[in-house]
């Protein structure tokens, strides 16, 4: 009995500093007092896949879940765009972009963290979580929306975008990275004027964001996904008695598709991109959301398909 206490005396002030610190970030923003990062590390290319000097058939920007601490992707979330490269190389895909920093500065870039990495790496989770909860925050999240909505339409622009060009834009998200995704959204419309298609994979986010201006939303679920349904019970944006919220505006009108993906896991060796476990069709539960991922996008983009390469019991 007398470790809870200790806990609670060793995180609340961790945690507290954590909020205050995930606030100072949007705000430095806000202000001015920082420049967000544009550029990425040297040899590193704005986006993969499709040859930059044609036109893709998309561009696609996958947002990590709350591991993403660097601009390489996590384990997982690397495995995902490589197969998605793989499968569908008519995309260009960027996975640098930073959902839980406004001014796109990877944690390992500063030192204060590198240290921390070495000590508690717990923190750097818990940072990037109080990032989502400050994204979800009503008096932040318009400062939020349009800090990462800016860094996604300038990482796009470097990849060789052109605003107005009428090539879709996929914002492809995992876990917390659905909470930027539809943030962005708004942003993304005044900016570049692009085709949005927003495919979540157990996203965890308020509800609260306006879709308007969204083409679609896939939504890739599961049953045994119990983080995912956490975010629907303690966000009240997301209950259907809410008819004014974004997420239920946009269900009414049509916008949202449920894809279920069971029986994956948020995460561990059975989750929706694990390379072990297996479907009884033989494909592995990455096999399968690549596939989900590739089939959702070429329906809305199939005009200049380049055939994939076959994966040993794919489809």
């Amino acid at each position: 009995m007398t470790e809870f206490p200790l806990l609670a005396l060793v995180l609340g002030p961790v945690l507290l500093a954590e909020a205050l610190l995930a606030r100072y970030e949007v705000m430095a923003y806000t202000t001015g007092w920082r420049t967000p990062l544009t550029e990425l590390p040297h040899g590193m290319p704005y986006a993969r896949g499709a040859d930059p000097d044609r036109p893709p058939d998309a561009y696609l920007v996958y947002l990590d879940g709350i591991g993403k601490r660097r601009f390489r992707d996590t384990r997982d979330g690397g495995q995902l765009v490589r197969a998605l490269i793989a499968g569908a190389p008519e995309l260009r895909v960027l996975g640098q972009v930073q959902p839980y920093s406004p001014l796109a500065h990877p944690l390992v870039n500063r030192p204060v963290w590198a240290w921390l990495r070495r000590r508690v790496g717990i923190l750097l989770f818990l940072h990037n979580v109080m990032q989502i909860f400050v994204a979800a925050d009503r008096r932040y999240r318009p400062l939020y929306n349009r800090a990462v909505g800016t860094q996604i339409a300038g990482q796009l622009r470097l990849a060789g975008y052109r605003p107005g060009s009428d090539i879709p834009v996929v914002l492809l998200s995992y876990s917390g990275g659905a909470q930027v995704a539809t943030g962005a959204v708004e942003e993304l419309h005044t900016r570049l004027r692009a085709p949005l298609l927003l495919i979540t994979i157990g996203g965890f986010h308020n509800g609260a964001n306006d879709l308007t201006h969204a083409r679609h939303l896939h939504r890739l679920t599961s049953a045994g996904d119990w983080i995912e349904r956490v975010s629907i019970w303690i966000f009240p944006q997301r209950w259907r008695a809410l008819r004014r919220s974004g997420w239920n505006r946009a269900g009414r009108a049509g916008k949202i598709t449920v894809h279920r993906l069971d029986p994956a896991t948020h995460m561990g060796r059975r989750s929706y991109i694990s390379p072990e476990a297996q479907l009884p069709d033989g494909r592995s539960h990455l096999d399968r959301t690549t596939d989900t991922v590739i089939a959702l996008i070429r329906a809305v983009a199939p005009s200049r398909r380049v055939p994939a390469t076959p994966r040993p019991g794919g489809t």
